[in-house]
């Protein structure tokens, strides 16, 4: 019986002890992190286009297992139209291919897609390019985004 009891615990530490070494190497992963967008361009059909706009910030916060984004304008709100969106969600990142999960998005009809990136990172810039694809809206373009490390 207590070797029985000795077996148990053994393997119940050795599960959560593994667990433990997977969270702190999904930790250490580069990605994580907050970061602001510093150029953007988008692809449809034969057309490759700027999308980046320097009078708003976007800035992606990226933890072990969600992604969280906010865009608004520098202007505080005091044009005509103030731009603000946010949207979040899980994200598994394998090998160089990053997928997020699109959980919640201030325009719900981009909400419960998924949007596969290549991404690399270069010493403080991160660099994702994929395909943005929402069939209900019409959306089908290649998109390219930089984002550079803010630091602590």
């Amino acid at each position: 019986m207590k070797i029985k009891l000795s077996l148990i615990f053994i393997a119940i530490i050795s599960y959560f002890n593994g667990i433990s070494q997977n969270k702190a190497k999904h930790n250490d992963l580069p990605i994580i992190g907050t970061w602001e967008l510093i150029s953007a361009t988008s692809t449809q059909k034969d057309s490759t286009f700027s999308t980046f706009d320097p009078k708003v910030k976007m800035i992606k916060i990226i933890n072990p297992d969600h992604f969280a984004f906010f865009v608004h304008d520098l202007t505080m709100g005091k044009e005509p139209n103030p731009k603000f969106s946010a949207g979040a969600g899980r994200y598994t990142l394998v090998n160089d291919t990053y997928t997020e999960y699109l959980e919640y998005f201030s325009n719900r009809a981009w909400e419960n897609n998924k949007f596969e990136f290549k991404v690399s990172i270069k010493n403080d810039t991160l660099i994702q390019q994929g395909v943005e694809k929402v069939e209900k809206l019409g959306v089908d373009r290649i998109i390219t985004e930089k984002y550079k490390r803010i630091k602590k």
